[in-house]
């Protein structure tokens, strides 16, 4: 990703310069540039974070290191990586979590301040993989489950679920302060501060896949694997109609009260039959909101600054209509 490379290029010119007697530091002064891409105090100032190793870069900080160098094909050869840098960097941050059955697994955030948008992926025990993306932009969220096939029933090697809906705007940080997010000690087991319960969201609307792009540009890359199965609900259909979004685009589902009525797919005994189908997800560790420290200035004026974040967890239940049992076995063993 843009992030990483800008990372493994700091380390690249970390090792070049070292024996030259220059770290980053002297990079800096070397170009009359002070321009980092570390973690550390050196980001902070004299700031007192000893509450929380989780803190907030300060403005200012880039992934972009300039400096002279005397053998100009080695320049050459830095510079289509350092032009790469130049764009705006996919801050990438990788946090353990423990999950709801007990086990630790680790967290993949991502942030893009300029596109404003933020991904959050990880894994669970049985082996399903989540994705979590809130488009800023659009106000729109995106849940992505790649659930493991049961080949010894028929199914396919894995089944991919597409759940979107509205953005809420507390459900989780800026993307540009989250780009900006760092660790003090990344072999800690981070455990949610906030218990946000679980929201019951029906979804009783199918999105159809090409026309999706209206809603977010993120659906053709999230939902690729889940062409026929991407969900929303009536009541954020509305809100879009009402915004201009074609309505073409959405087909409304049949409902537990239809004829001949629809049971959930636990109590169904027939795989080939339709059914309710449940789905339980739970975001153990979200960044939700910022915490704010106060600074005494020079002449003994107090202000404040954001110094850190509070974390959440969230679970949500998504019900959603499906042709068959099949594609809904899991739900028979919650």
């Amino acid at each position: 990703s843009p992030g990483g490379s800008c990372w493994n290029l700091a380390w690249m010119l970390q090792g070049w310069l070292k024996p030259r007697g220059l770290g980053h530091r002297g990079a800096a002064q070397a170009s009359g540039t002070g321009i980092t891409a570390g973690t550390g105090r050196d980001q902070l100032g004299a700031r007192d974070l000893s509450t929380s190793d989780l803190y907030l870069l300060r403005p200012g900080t880039f992934c972009l290191v300039m400096f002279p160098l005397a053998d100009s094909r080695r320049f050459l050869w830095l510079l289509i990586p350092l032009l790469g840098c130049c764009l705006p960097c996919l801050a990438d941050l990788k946090v353990l979590v423990r999950l709801e059955d007990g086990q630790v697994t680790e967290e993949n955030l991502q942030a893009d301040s300029d596109k404003d948008f933020i991904t959050l992926e990880f894994r669970k025990t049985d082996g399903t993989f989540v994705t979590y993306l809130a488009d800023f932009k659009q106000d729109v969220k995106i849940f992505r489950v790649l659930i493991l096939g049961e080949l010894e029933r028929g199914q396919s090697q894995f089944q991919a679920l597409c759940f979107v809906t509205r953005l809420q705007s507390n459900e989780i940080i800026p993307s540009e302060s989250m780009a900006k997010l760092r660790q003090k000690n990344p072999h800690a087991v981070r455990q949610a501060e906030e218990m946000r319960g679980t929201d019951t969201l029906q979804m009783d609307v199918a999105i159809n896949f090409t026309k999706g792009v209206q809603l977010t540009p993120h659906i053709h890359n999230i939902c690729a694997e889940a062409k026929e199965a991407i969900y929303t609900r009536q009541e954020d259909v509305r809100l879009w109609l009402e915004r201009g979004i074609d309505g073409s685009m959405f087909e409304v589902l049949p409902q537990p009260s239809s004829l001949p009525p629809l049971h959930p797919c636990k109590l169904c005994h027939r795989d080939w039959k339709p059914c309710i189908c449940s789905y339980h997800l739970s975001l153990e560790w979200i960044p939700c909101s910022l915490k704010y420290c106060k600074n005494r200035d020079s002449s003994g004026k107090t202000t404040s600054y954001r110094c850190g974040i509070r974390s959440c967890q969230k679970a949500f239940s998504f019900h959603f209509y499906v042709t068959q049992k099949q594609l809904c076995l899991w739900d028979e063993e919650t």
